[in-house]
């Protein structure tokens, strides 16, 4: 497993460039336009004729004023005043049409290229292993799918185009008015650059003042984020005004901020006006002599004007437009180190004939492991059991004794460090790791639901079941009872995270879902200890029907639900202490299960 994209707390990261890298990525990320590249070389050709005609205005509108001027001698062609307007017109009508063709065919490209992006990003999400979101942060992979995309996406369909628009007026633009006045040509290169390396500095502090707010901004979501998936706990602890107090807090470092770059904001619009403006006004000062002196005529320093304009204005923008094309790098980095990641599992459908049914049989052969993030803590030490295949067995000790992450190895999130797993006497590695986890199925303790309806979630043990299978599910399950009370029965819809149902509710769509997928191998992590004692007894009895015909492990926080287990197995540090019967454990005076009973009840 690659750790190239795990930054450690207070590490800080290398600023990016245009280095040889960040070019290499992202071209290795623009590779998405290939498919797409009719579109891309047509809005090129587009951007080509529609630049070439941006330049021709600044000449025909010179013509036209030197039309109706007597010193014009030699015009471009002998056209009246109100057929160079025509003309005029008629190169702004037809450069319109290809600059609205060239946006179309770029968006074409760039909505195209960016909507493989973000599916491939979002298949790579979803097949890393368990071990990937432990090691990141889930803002920030979801960060991978927005924001570096739509960087990407903002580069491709506008800031490339103009960027090379940018450079085709310079490149073009500054040629022609150096053959046309080459005088005062010189004098608009004198004055010129110090006016766009000002508005360049001044340009990139803007722009990091804005960074500032919007982290500010950020930071403001973040409360919103947590508040909102914690209302309950908010609720409880009568902690409304405090939230409230810290979200206004938070608001007025963004409104100080923000107000801070509107200053800075005004500023640097005050300066472009002032320095664009006043080398507009010190060119045609300077052109206007020259017209005196009979050097240049007044339609050809209204061409050179106009010219002046376009290559400023290309020139004093090229600064923001490679900031976000240095922008763009970092987010093509970023994006090709997440696709660079070695997923879990290849993303296809399953054969036709489904998956190979396993017999459930479990054998934990010396079981040594650590979870990849904490190696220095042994979790497991030596672990060896056997599960029956139809058998169920439970896992009992304190808190971190070890029985979740027995749970989650058989559920294959992770690899072990010394010794081996079987399953129906081959190595669990040695599975097709989807076909495999299609014959395992979970009960958590606390049921995480999708937003969507009812039928939904039940569904999502078997995507293609009909409603006649949900609809048996649910029933043994003992949720029909609850659904059919509702006006929308499967169709109700359940809200974030199950939150418009009861935890018993939650708990027998839960069922549902795994009655439906039909697994060989059952976990069941204590569904019922948080449970009243009504809910507790229909989902227990669920359970019950659940079970019959699987090997199933079931997670003991409450011992009273074990009692009729065909083993029980006590852990503590990651040892098995004690194994057997309730009636055998309950019996060793002084042993670690006869105190937890002990503990528990106060009776044995």
């Amino acid at each position: 497993m690659s750790e190239k994209n795990n930054t450690t707390e207070g590490e800080v990261k290398p600023k990016r460039g245009f280095s040889k890298k960040s070019f290499a990525e992202l071209k290795k990320v623009l590779r998405y336009v290939k498919p797409y590249n009719g579109y891309f070389f047509s809005g090129i050709a587009f951007l080509v004729i529609s630049s070439g005609l941006t330049m021709a205005f600044p000449v025909v509108m010179g013509e036209m004023v030197k039309s109706v001027d007597g010193k014009n001698v030699a015009p471009l062609l002998d056209f009246s005043r109100s057929q160079w307007a025509l003309l005029l017109l008629g190169v702004l009508a037809v450069q319109s049409i290809f600059s609205y063709l060239r946006v179309w065919t770029f968006a074409q490209t760039s909505q195209r290229a960016m909507s493989d992006i973000r599916f491939d990003v979002y298949r790579k999400l979803i097949t890393l292993p368990v071990l990937y979101y432990e090691k990141n942060r889930v803002g920030e992979m979801t960060s991978r799918i927005t924001a570096d995309v739509e960087q990407l996406e903002s580069v491709l369909s506008f800031t490339l185009a103009e960027f090379l628009r940018q450079i085709a007026t310079l490149v073009i633009g500054l040629p022609i008015i150096a053959i046309f006045a080459p005088k005062l040509t010189l004098f608009m290169l004198a004055i010129f650059p110090p006016s766009v390396l000002g508005a360049v500095i001044f340009g990139r502090f803007i722009r990091k003042e804005s960074k500032e707010t919007r982290t500010k901004l950020a930071d403001t979501n973040v409360i919103i984020d947590e508040t909102l998936h914690a209302i309950q706990v908010v609720k409880s602890f009568t902690n409304e005004l405090f939230e409230m107090m810290r979200y206004r807090k938070a608001l007025d470092g963004v409104v100080k901020m923000g107000l801070r770059t509107a200053n800075y904001r005004g500023g640097f619009i005050s300066f472009i006006i002032f320095a664009l403006m006043g080398t507009i006004a010190g060119v045609i000062w300077f052109g206007l002599g020259m017209v005196e002196a009979g050097e240049m005529l007044v339609g050809d320093l209204v061409t050179f004007v106009a010219f002046t304009a376009f290559i400023g204005g290309s020139a004093g923008g090229m600064g923001n437009t490679l900031s976000e094309i240095q922008k763009a790098m970092g987010a093509s980095e970023r994006v090709r180190e997440l696709l660079g990641e070695e997923s879990e599992l290849e993303a296809k459908p399953l054969p036709a004939h489904g998956t190979n049914r396993l017999q459930g049989f479990i054998e934990f052969k010396n079981v040594k492991f650590s979870y990849p993030t904490r190696q220095d803590v042994e979790v497991l030490k030596d672990i060896s059991l056997q599960v029956n295949s139809g058998q169920t067995i439970a896992l009992a000790g304190p808190s971190g004794s070890g029985k979740s992450t027995i749970a989650q190895l058989v559920q294959r999130f992770y690899a072990v460090d010394g010794g081996q797993i079987l399953i129906d006497g081959k190595d669990i590695l040695d599975f097709d790791i989807r076909e495999y986890r299609q014959n395992v199925g979970l009960v958590p303790q606390e049921v995480i639901l999708f937003g969507g309806t009812i039928r939904e979630n039940i569904a999502y043990g078997k995507p293609e079941a009909t409603d006649e299978e949900i609809i048996a599910a649910a029933t043994k399950a003992n949720a029909m009872e609850f659904i059919d009370r509702f006006p929308e029965k499967l169709d109700t819809i359940v809200g974030d995270r199950g939150i418009r149902l009861s935890g018993g509710q939650k708990q027998r769509i839960a069922i549902a879902r795994a009655i439906l997928k039909d697994p060989a191998i059952l976990i069941l992590d204590e569904a019922t200890s948080s449970l009243d004692a009504e809910s507790e007894r229909l989902v227990q009895d669920a359970l019950n029907k659940l079970m019959k015909g699987r090997t199933t492990i079931v997670i003991a926080h409450r011992l009273s639900t074990i009692r009729d287990v065909d083993c029980i197995y006590v852990l503590e540090n990651g040892a098995i202490r004690e194994s057997g019967r309730h009636e055998k454990l309950a019996q060793i005076e002084g042993g670690l299960y006869h105190n937890l009973l002990k503990l528990q009840f106060d009776q044995v």
